[in-house]
């Protein structure tokens, strides 16, 4: 009985996992379960976003609008690296280079976004028209203007996951 080689046995199986909608990754298949097609949002089934429950109306001037908050309660990068590598791997991303994403809050810190939760962190690509750079000046500009109180918090937040792209001129911010 002749035997099938193994580097063509492994690509047959690559290829059935691909096909599956999984993917190989360090010896285990991991099934794609978030969806590019949103992008430049995060997919909302994989991170609808989630709120610090410390932040409210109420609370802005003690919490989000002092200088330095976010910086209390930002999670550490060995977290947000781990957590990084695995939703790469979800998103199904061709490109595993950790240092082409950036792990985002989608509701961001300066808006009371939770620090920790996976439902609020997702890996936002570095590259592409609109980018990681892009949404942290609409996050900066909305953060001013909440603690302005030009808008509320509440207007805020819907608007940046509803699609942050166009928060400003929504918001009448541009």
């Amino acid at each position: 009985m002749s035997r099938i080689p193994r580097p063509f046995t492994a690509a047959l199986s690559t290829l059935a996992l691909t096909a599956a909608g999984l993917t190989l990754a360090t010896g285990t298949a991991h099934a794609q379960t978030c969806s590019q097609g949103y992008l430049p949002l995060p997919d909302p089934s994989c991170q609808p976003g989630a709120y610090n429950s410390d932040v409210t109306q109420s609370t802005i001037d003690t919490t989000i609008c002092v200088s330095g908050w976010t910086a209390t309660v930002r999670p550490s990068s060995s977290y947000t690296t781990a957590l990084k590598k695995t939703q790469i791997i979800e998103y199904g991303y061709t490109d595993t280079s950790t240092s082409d994403y950036e792990e985002d809050h989608f509701v961001p810190l300066e808006l009371g976004g939770s620090p920790k939760s996976a439902l609020n962190l997702w890996p936002e690509p570095q590259y592409g028209t609109k980018t990681a750079a892009n949404k942290d000046t609409v996050e900066n500009k909305l953060k001013k203007a909440v603690c302005a109180g030009t808008i509320t918090l509440s207007q805020a937040r819907t608007h940046i996951v509803s699609d942050w792209t166009t928060a400003l001129s929504d918001l009448g911010l541009s």
